[in-house]
């Protein structure tokens, strides 16, 4: 992946990887479980030429440090905030997929003025909207919130797990390559890495009470949103429940799909996404 520069910062509380590329206006990709910054990589070789893209391992995971406590949005999308002053950057667009999404609107809720647009890929926001577990259907939800049974089962047999969430979540299976999944398996087979992973799920109930506490404040996002699934609800994919969910609490909303995509909509159908972003850009480019 040429033109991709690793770096890390020293915050306040963790140690945070992150990568960069390009020039131009900031893009800031943050990522979702099982994954780490890697699952932009397609998305960045798209962008890069006429953008600047920041994509960090958010806390906990990939090779960012591990601390035992934050794992509530609020304080993941505290360390992004703190990392985008550290860089010194204005405004950005701002794009997260998976559990980085919720913590993509707990950042742009906590810096309205800075997030030119909010995009959320394949995800809802806990307490806004459709239950973001799909009231059970997405039975790993519930076990990752266990305490200490996931580590004790899951700790040695990093790869069988995983491997079962990018096959069965995908509706593209060329999308994450064995290559892929030993990058992967790497920084989850970490010490630790596995626990914070788990503990993103952990504090899902604490995220969804700080979100609906905020929508019932009356508060709405000024920018405006782009809010995709992937279509194929067979693999995972949200459809239009993203949609639905951001429109609790913002009114520019742009709702859509990604023909042919399951949940890894990033790695599935980067092409159908990147199209998808610039256009929104294009429509709003200074929020």
């Amino acid at each position: 992946m040429t033109g991709i520069e690793h770096h890390f910062a020293r915050l306040s509380q963790v140690t945070m990887h992150y990568v960069t590329a390009g020039t131009g206006t900031p893009v800031v990709l943050l990522h979702g479980w099982p994954s780490t910054w890697y699952e932009w990589r397609h998305v960045i070789a798209r962008l890069s030429p006429g953008w600047r893209i920041i994509a960090p391992d958010l806390r906990g995971l990939g090779d960012t440090s591990r601390p035992p406590g934050g794992y509530d949005k609020q304080t993941v999308a505290g360390d992004v905030r703190e990392l985008v002053r550290h860089l010194g950057i204005g405004r950005f667009h701002l794009v997260g997929h998976d559990w980085g999404g919720p913590t993509a609107f707990a950042l742009a809720s906590q810096m309205p003025d800075s997030v030119r647009s909010l995009a959320i890929v394949d995800v809802t926001v806990p307490g806004l909207g459709p239950d973001i577990s799909q009231g059970g259907r997405r039975w790993h939800h519930l076990f990752h919130r266990t305490p200490d049974l996931p580590e004790a089962l899951v700790a040695g047999r990093e790869r069988l797990y995983l491997s079962w969430f990018y096959s069965e979540f995908s509706w593209q299976h060329g999308g994450i390559t064995d290559a892929d999944i030993d990058e992967y398996v790497r920084t989850y087979s970490k010490p630790g890495a596995l626990r914070a992973g788990f503990s993103y799920y952990r504090a899902a109930p604490e995220d969804a009470e700080t979100n609906l506490r905020l929508q019932e404040s009356g508060f709405r996002l000024p920018m405006p949103v782009l809010a995709l699934g992937g279509a194929r609800t067979e693999a995972r994919a949200r459809g239009m429940e993203p949609a639905e969910s951001l429109a609790c609490i913002a009114d520019r909303v742009e709702g859509g799909v990604i023909p042919e995509s399951g949940h890894f909509v990033p790695e599935e159908q980067p092409d159908a996404l990147v199209d998808r972003l610039l256009r929104f850009w294009q429509d709003h480019p200074d929020g």
